[in-house]
């Protein structure tokens, strides 16, 4: 497939733009791909894809409920629908269309969900999407994932399409901060991308977290701590190899989102640590079962910890944290 991003024209285009481009890439090749969306055509960036493919474009206006049961009926019809609309009205707003039509009967449906977390953040606590991943990880038959940029967003709607069943994609509002330079570096939907090397503390970060992740580590190296960073696009399947291998590397583990700590990444990875009968020292950076203040998203980032000074001094605290002397995994399996 053509989809040619680089790391000059993405730091032109929004996240949101990215995922249109590539999707009218994708759609000239392939005409089961359809759009759709909720009245918000300009806001989610799909409205290009109108102008290309008008006849394969349909507008629902402020009726998420039945976009997504059309939806469901597209993909049983043989359609590869793309939704659009806010993570918000996806996770909460439509879950009942969502849930039944769609991940119920594992329809080929493929949900774009964007002003995720806090990045529309002077919108308000009704546009703040900070319970989504919880609730979409939850559904059976789903993928969830979550990009950390514009680039790894490209890659995530080609995979997207080549994948049969629903499909939950968790974007940001507006541009995102540069971690990918290059659309060929190995991405695999299920499979975390390891972007730092450490062997004192490991961060899981995803979604805009993923570069205040990278931010943080060099500042660590520049003091002599050693900190591994692992961009966990996709939280469900979850990469439960790339887990067990921090905790066994690292014995610390810190992760990242812009979400509530309940129910998100963090939780999917306390639960494979859980599962796994081994220990670490173990931080859940996020929205600490809190609602978020009205404010600019790098400012609400600051203030919930998981921006790069968060992430710092979290790393700092948990290298306090004495667990065991020993390096012996054997008692505790």
């Amino acid at each position: 497939m053509g989809i040619s991003f680089t790391s000059i024209n993405q730091t032109k285009l929004s996240t949101g733009e990215v995922y249109c481009e590539t999707l009218c890439e994708l759609a000239e090749e392939n005409p089961r791909i359809v759009a759709l969306t909720a009245d918000l055509g300009q806001s989610s960036k799909i409205g290009e894809f109108m102008k290309k493919f008008p006849d394969r474009f349909y507008q629902f206006g402020i009726a998420e409920q039945n976009m997504y049961g059309v939806a469901a009926g597209m993909a049983k019809a043989g359609l590869i629908p793309f939704t659009s609309s806010f993570a918000i009205f996806t996770s909460c707003r439509a879950l009942d269309q969502v849930h039944t039509d769609i991940c119920y009967q594992r329809a080929n449906v493929k949900m774009i969900s964007s002003h995720a977390g806090t990045s529309f953040g002077q919108a308000g606590t009704t546009h703040h999407s900070t319970e989504d991943i919880a609730i979409m990880r939850s559904m059976a038959n789903l993928v969830v994932i979550v990009p950390a940029d514009g680039m790894e967003t490209a890659n995530v709607v080609r995979a997207a399409v080549e994948y049969e069943g629903p499909v939950y994609i968790r974007i940001n509002r507006g541009f995102d901060q540069l971690v990918y330079k290059e659309l060929d570096y190995g991405y695999e939907i299920g499979k975390a991308v390891q972007l730092a090397e450490g062997t004192d503390v490991t961060i899981i970060a995803c979604g805009s977290g993923v570069f205040q992740a990278v931010q943080a580590s060099a500042e660590l190296d520049a003091v002599g701590i050693k900190a591994r960073v692992l961009n966990m696009h996709t939280i469900k399947p979850i990469d439960k190899d790339a887990i067990l291998k921090a905790c066994r590397d690292t014995r610390r583990i810190i992760t990242v989102e812009d979400h509530n700590v309940i129910g998100g990444l963090g939780g999917a990875v306390a639960e494979v640590l859980a599962e796994s009968g081994m220990s670490c020292a173990f931080r859940r950076l996020g929205l600490q079962d809190c609602f978020s203040p009205i404010g600019y998203h790098e400012d609400l980032m600051a203030i919930h910890g998981i921006d790069t000074n968060g992430i710092v001094k979290s790393v700092h605290d948990l290298l306090q944290l004495d667990f065991e002397d020993d390096d012996d995994w054997d008692d505790e399996v």
